[in-house]
Parts: structure tokens; C-alpha cells; sequence
């Protein structure tokens, strides 16, 4: 059975299908003081898939609920982050900070037997769940919506995510690779972005990267790119997040189009991870 929490409704919909088994309808029951509970009236049986992006503190708590119900009434629970909150504070970045991917991870480990992850934005946050983990790579999944375009240039705001912009290109079949350098000022939150080192005078340009927050590296990105003559400036991304007014600002950027995965379910959530799930379940 799919067990889907409130933010991940689409997705369990289409893993169900995927899996040709039972989506439940979760009813939530809220209380004057802001506490609330679940209830899944017919729960039961051999597994139990809770599937639950962790966008919120709420979307949190919702998960520990989604799993201690499972553990009650299922043999086996399964875990999928479809996008897992905290995930970038992987480590104390000063001093008195807490770990918060790892509280968050230690957490989520107590009601489940094994953890499914979509392109954590730090992969290696799998080391601090104390059940079995696994990453999804949705990556490929983004190359499916994207326009018939001739020598296409994919390119990551940041070195980190050139594996993720490599990984479009081979699906997509055509193009080639590089990416902006990004410097941020944590006192400020400023960031500055550099032109990339490949000409993108004439060419269409895929900007690929796993998070949109805020919209404001990427929206710099684009600037810089029509700045530089690029012919037209698309977005694919995994998670988007779009915080406040992060959508507004792409669209004032310019962007000719984009494209997200249903890890975070906005109207542009035009991929469905649900055939990447299903292979590892």
C-alpha cells in the first residue's frame, strides 16, 4: 500500500499506478491548538510504501505519523524522500550549530526499514540514516520534456552539478557540457556568478541543476547568458522548491521554458519520478 503525505499526492498517485498497488486515502484530523493526526481506516498488510517529501516542518512531522502508523499495521515499511528537507545542512558551518540533516536522518530512521532518496542535494547524507539507504537518480527523467534542439549547451550554475547537466545531455542525446563558477556571501546571501567558459553567442542553452530555491543564482544565470547572446535560455531542474517569488523571477529572466520533477509538486512538475521509484522498490 502507498501511504502518500499531504505534499507528495500526485506522485503517490502515479506510484501506485507504476506498482499496480493500493494508494490510500490518508484522512487528517486537526486540532484547535495546530496539532493534528492521521488515520488510514483500512491500513494493513504485507508492505507499506510511505512516500513523503519533507518540504515543511509540518511535512515532517506528517512522516513520523505516516510511519508509526505503517509500523503498526504493516510487515515491512519503506521510506521515500522524495525531496528530503535539510538535506543541505549537512554539517556544522559554525560553531554551536547542530547537524540538522542528521537529526532529520535519525529521526526518520526510527519508523521505517530502508530509506529511498531522490538526488539528495548532498549525497552523502545517506551515511547518517541508521537503516539501509539508497539514492534515486531522477536526472535522466529531465531530458523527456525538453524541445527538439540542435547542438544544445547543458549547462550547471555551479561544478557541483555538472554531473547533473552531463547526465541530461547523455539522456537527451546531443550537445554538450560546462558550467558557471558561483561564489556566495553567507554573511549577505549575495551571490555573484561568473560566465561560464564555453561561447553560448547562438546556441540554446539547458541551465540544469537539482534545487531552485530562491530563483536568484538561477535567474543571474540567465541574465548572464542573454547578456553573452545566447540564443534561448530553458531550465530543467529536480527539485523546485520556488520559494516566495522564485517563479517570477525566471520569468522575468527570460526563461523560454522549464521543466521539474514531482519531488516538490509545483505546476511545472511536468516529470514524474515514479518509474525511477519503482525500479528500486
Amino acid at each position: 500500500m502507498i501511504l502518500p503525505g499531504s505534499a507528495s499526492q500526485s506522485l503517490g498517485a502515479a506510484l501506485a499506478d507504476e506498482l499496480d498497488e493500493t494508494l490510500a486515502v490518508v484522512e487528517t484530523e486537526r486540532f484547535a491548538d495546530g496539532e493534528f493526526k492521521l488515520r488510514v481506516p483500512d491500513a494493513g498488510g504485507e508492505r507499506a510504501v510511505v512516500v513523503a517529501a519533507t518540504t515543511s516542518a509540518a511535512a515532517h512531522l506528517e512522516l513520523l505519523q505516516l510511519q508509526d502508523l505503517a509500523q503498526e499495521s504493516f510487515d515491512e515499511v519503506v521510506t521515500v524522500l522524495p525531496y528530503m528537507g535539510y538535506a543541505r545542512q549537512d554539517q556544522a558551518f559554525r560553531d554551536g550549530e547542530p547537524v540538522s540533516a542528521r537529526a532529520v536522518a535519525r529521526a526518520i530512521s526510527t519508523g521505517t526499514d530502508r530509506v529511498l532518496a531522490v538526488n539528495p542535494h548532498e549525497p552523502d547524507v545517506g551515511a547518517f540514516f541508521d537503516v539501509p539507504f539508497e539514492t534515486v537518480d531522477a536526472t535522466p527523467l529531465l531530458a523527456d520534456p525538453l524541445p527538439a534542439i540542435e547542438n544544445p549547451l547543458f549547462l550547471a550554475p555551479d561544478e557541483g552539478a555538472t554531473d547533473l547537466a552531463r547526465g541530461v545531455r547523455d539522456a537527451y542525446g546531443a550537445g554538450t557540457t560546462d558550467y558557471f563558477e558561483k561564489t556566495r556571501d553567507y554573511d549577505t546571501g549575495e551571490v555573484r556568478v561568473a560566465p561560464a567558459g564555453t561561447d553560448p553567442a547562438g546556441r540554446a542553452v539547458v541551465l540544469v541543476d537539482d534545487i531552485v530555491a530562491t530563483g536568484s543564482t538561477m535567474s543571474a544565470a540567465i541574465d548572464q547568458l542573454y547578456e553573452r547572446d545566447a540564443a534561448a535560455v530553458y531550465v530543467a531542474c529536480l527539485h523546485p522548491v520556488f520559494a516566495d517569488n522564485a517563479r517570477a523571477k525566471l520569468a522575468d529572466a527570460g526563461v523560454a521554458g522549464l521543466w521539474a520533477t514531482d519531488t516538490v509538486e509545483r505546476p511545472v512538475s511536468a516529470v514524474s519520478v515514479a518509474p525511477a521509484l519503482a525500479e528500486h522498490l
